[in-house]
């Protein structure tokens, strides 16, 4: 089993270093990163070059212009991408412990999608693991919330492992997919931009398709680095498609992943085979700087 990890981003690449050396140092490697970026100024495509150099594994960089938040076209152009069996999804804030891949392979089972958890950060832990690099907090340690999330007990992770329809607690922050399941679901739906329920909208899908969800708890764990969040809507418009997605029983989405497809037709370039001085790279155009956007569950 081939494992692609696609992580999304906006315009933080101290957040996005820490995010790709933490999967660069895995007791387990995946086949390969790819880092769909919503719109970021040029310093996040230099980051990636740079750790390019030396990186082990495939790194592919997924531009698209800032037109706003649109998470599930960047996810989509990552999933059509991919050239791994199974993806998992990762948010560009989400520093993981260094048995986090090999913790998503013994747990992937077929007809089921992995939903991982995450511990939270305050602003000066975050301040510290930027300053200190990639690092998993301890138990114990002083800024964290959900600190049982910390611990790691593959023996017990089983105890958490019934599969279930349950829609509490969906995020794509830490979530994995065998990559066919997500093709027949036609991945995210791209009518669905700005914050939120995305990715619950693609859970009700694979329900109403049979496909289970399983809580990897006790393993698979990821540190959230904190920033300011925007607030919630109160009258979300991807409310309503949630809604019309549950009443309708849909599987497949009209806008996703099948219209990426084309583009991915062959395999993206690996950026580790590109010398950064001879790469010839299309403009970006200013955007505005908002830190952490894509990191929004």
């Amino acid at each position: 089993m081939r494992i692609s990890v696609a992580v999304i981003t906006y315009n933080w690449p101290e957040a996005l270093e820490l995010v790709l050396r933490a999967l660069a140092s895995q007791t387990e490697l995946p086949y390969e990163v790819i880092v769909t970026d919503d719109g970021s100024q040029p310093a996040t495509r230099e980051l990636l070059l740079r750790l390019a150099r030396d990186y082990p594994v495939r790194l592919v960089h997924l531009w698209q212009p800032d037109d706003g938040a649109r998470m599930s076209r960047a996810r989509n152009r990552a999933i059509a991408a991919a050239r791994g069996d199974y993806v998992i999804l990762l948010d560009g804030d989400m520093v993981a412990e260094r048995h986090f891949i090999a913790d998503h392979r013994a747990f992937a089972r077929r007809g089921c999608f992995a939903q991982g958890s995450r511990v939270l950060t305050d602003a000066s832990s975050v301040k510290d693991m930027l300053g200190r690099g990639p690092s998993f907090p301890e138990f114990f340690r002083r800024g964290i919330d959900r600190r049982r999330h910390t611990l790691r007990l593959p023996l017990l992770a089983r105890l958490f492992a019934r599969p279930s329809t349950r829609q509490r607690g969906i995020k794509s922050c830490n979530m994995a997919f065998w990559r066919d399941d997500l093709l027949r679901l036609n991945g995210f739906n791209e009518t669905m931009t700005g914050w939120g329920r995305e990715d619950t909208e693609l859970a009700v899908r694979a329900f109403h398709a049979g496909v289970a969800r399983r809580d990897l708890r006790l393993g698979g764990l990821a540190v959230h680095l904190y920033h300011r969040t925007r607030k919630h809507l109160v009258d979300n418009p991807n409310d309503r498609i949630l809604e019309e997605t549950k009443r309708l029983g849909l599987i497949r989405c009209e806008r996703g992943v099948e219209q990426c497809m084309l583009e991915f037709a062959e395999a993206p370039m690996d950026l580790r085979t590109v010398h950064s001085a001879a790469l010839s790279l299309p403009p970006i155009p200013p955007g505005r700087i908002a830190v952490g956007r894509a990191a929004v569950a």
